[in-house]
């Protein structure tokens, strides 16, 4: 039964990081990542931005003829920020490639790698047993391909469950979807003229 649990678990855990998409995760976790270990270098780069954009609009206002000391020492200032800014860039973006690789190599690994690992290291083990002649001669294709026979493999549970999965979210994807359209057209109400029977 713990097998049986564990493969599904494997197989609707992939389906899930599917579903949501790993950029979505990547992103989520990455951002959870700089505010953990990266806090002081993303509070610098906010406040070297601001201080950039402050300096700027004070330069933009700031004649370079009528106040040129001023002005060269703000000019000094906006480059110097620039220049401090685009180091910092580089050292979050290197931050991320790296970040990035981790993070895929360690989702591939909860997903295909265990599934794979678990399928391999149980390849001889039955997930479980059916009753005798429920699928008559061609019941010894679900123990393929090293299980006992007349018991169900890791493989044929692994791409069952997956299939399920896929019949489940294509069901919940219509029903979610669903418009009145696809229900069917609004029911016209036409009244009908009844004849005016008057007594005479």
């Amino acid at each position: 039964m713990a097998l049986l649990l564990t493969i599904f678990s494997l197989v609707f855990l992939t389906e899930l990081i599917s579903w949501i998409g790993k950029s979505v995760l990547l992103d989520l976790a990455y951002a959870l990542y700089l505010r953990v270990f990266y806090s002081t270098t993303v509070a610098k780069q906010r406040k070297l931005k601001s201080d950039i954009l402050l300096s700027k609009k004070e330069l933009l206002q700031t004649s370079a003829q009528d106040q040129f000391a001023k002005w060269a020492k703000l000019r000094r200032s906006v480059d110097k920020g620039l220049s401090d800014l685009e180091k910092l860039n580089g050292e979050l973006s290197s931050t991320r490639s790296s970040f990035s690789m981790k993070f895929n190599s360690a989702v591939w690994f909860l997903t295909a790698g265990l599934q794979f690992i678990v399928g391999w290291w149980y390849r001889k083990t039955a997930v479980f047993y059916l009753p005798p002649g429920w699928f008559g001669p061609l019941g010894w294709w679900l123990s393929l391909p090293f299980a006992p026979a007349g018991s169900v493999s890791c493989g044929i549970w692994q791409m069952s469950c997956r299939r399920v999965i896929k019949i489940g979210e294509r069901v919940v994807k219509d029903f979610l979807d669903g418009s009145p359209d696809a229900v069917g057209p609004a029911p016209s109400h036409v009244e009908e003229s009844t004849p005016d029977k008057r007594k005479e």
